[in-house]
């Protein structure tokens, strides 16, 4: 029997989950087998996960008839559709939640991507999405935008487990982290118990690279006179994003030796972990599994898309880099200064999250229609 290197990765600190759940893993067993024997501790979900599961797929038909039934709207049966989901999920992975003392476990849900930038609205549907899921194990994913970010003070000192997530900036993961600071220290200032609460910040790694190497190859395709500079441009693609990432761990290790979360850690909180997401690689001429191989490491968690979770179970060389070549990550990043490459990275930051924001929008969207055709056909004469 071949090895499972995923199994490899919990020796060094890190926690794999998988960024996808369909009706489909959760009643074949396959989630369960996941879970029980691969190495799997937690699941993230989003809009595009959900329209992929749900659109044209004939499993949530009778539910979907169900709901038009009793006259729900579109929302509401969307909701029934993937809150079932959820729950099982939740029920699934109950075990890995109590073994690991809460650290793991856990399945996130995303807000309406609509309301990204509504800090009341967001506040309102995480508190009715953690009410109504109605499990411990759930985590409530708000986006790391300005006005998400208030969202994720109040939501923490309300007792909700939050995976901020669409962070791509080092400054995006700071404010993050400083916001589940202040959620926790205005828990604790009203005598609430905060040993509870555990927080994920989904730190993104490929779109990263795609929109760095894009605006090379671009330079390139125009024609570089100089032999140095078309080696300096070529150095810099694929490289940007696990720079980024070991970058914000440094920030990361800084923080939780700060006096403020020491002071909330012996009151008992959990350390709010980097996750890194977006972890498939886009480009087919880099290492299928390099954003895994190159960010093992210590209070950090991965999750990966199925195709990559099996990728790495059959070749992923598992060792801890995510300290290695530091030094060499900063430079890398200040090197995009250089007027030979000149790339703005709070450029790409703002461009990266606009576009994940609409990403999102775009499926949940396609989503709602497709449900609506489907009620059309289901919809008794």
């Amino acid at each position: 029997m071949s090895t499972n290197h995923l199994l490899e990765i919990k020796q060094y600190g890190q926690s794999i989950w998988m960024d996808n759940l369909t009706r489909d893993i959760i009643q074949s067993g396959e989630l369960k087998d996941m879970v029980e024997n691969q190495g799997i501790s937690g699941i993230t979900s989003n809009p595009a996960i959900f329209e992929k599961a749900i659109a044209g797929n004939v499993i949530y038909d009778a539910d979907i008839e169900a709901g038009v039934r009793a006259g729900l709207p579109i929302q509401k049966i969307y909701e029934s559709l993937v809150f079932a989901d959820i729950r099982n999920a939740c029920d699934i992975l109950r075990p890995i939640y109590e073994a690991s003392n809460r650290l793991d476990g856990y399945v996130s849900i995303e807000v309406p991507p609509t309301i990204a930038h509504d800090t009341e609205a967001t506040i309102t549907e995480a508190r009715r999405y953690f009410q109504e899921i109605d499990r411990e194990n759930l985590m409530i994913k708000i986006p790391g935008t300005e006005t998400g970010l208030p969202a994720v003070e109040q939501v923490i000192s309300e007792g909700m487990n939050v995976n901020i997530t669409l962070l791509f900036s080092v400054e995006s993961y700071i404010n993050t982290a400083w916001a589940y600071i202040r959620g926790l220290e205005k828990r604790l200032a009203e005598g609430k118990d905060i040993s509870r609460i555990v927080s994920v910040a989904s730190f993104f790694l490929s779109r990263i690279d795609s929109n760095i190497d894009a605006k090379i190859d671009a330079k390139l395709k125009k024609g570089v006179d100089d032999i140095a500079v078309e080696a300096k441009l070529k150095a810099v693609k694929g490289k940007v994003a696990i720079a980024n990432a070991k970058v914000a761990y440094q920030e990361y290790k800084k923080i939780v030796r700060s006096e403020r979360w020491q002071e909330l850690a012996a009151k008992g909180a959990t350390v709010q972990r980097l996750l890194w997401a977006s972890t498939s690689t886009k480009d087919p001429s880099y290492n299928d599994v390099m954003y895994i191989e190159e960010l093992v490491g210590r209070d950090t968690v991965n999750t990966v898309p199925p195709a990559t979770i099996k990728a790495c179970a059959d070749h992923c060389n598992v060792s801890d880099r995510l300290e290695t070549d530091v030094d060499n990550a900063y430079t890398l990043i200040e090197n995009l200064k250089d007027p030979d490459i000149n790339i703005d990275l709070d450029v790409v930051m703002d461009e990266l999250l606009d576009e994940g924001i609409d990403k999102f929008i775009q499926p949940f969207q396609s989503l709602m229609n497709s449900l609506e055709d489907k009620i059309k056909v289901l919809s008794p004469v």
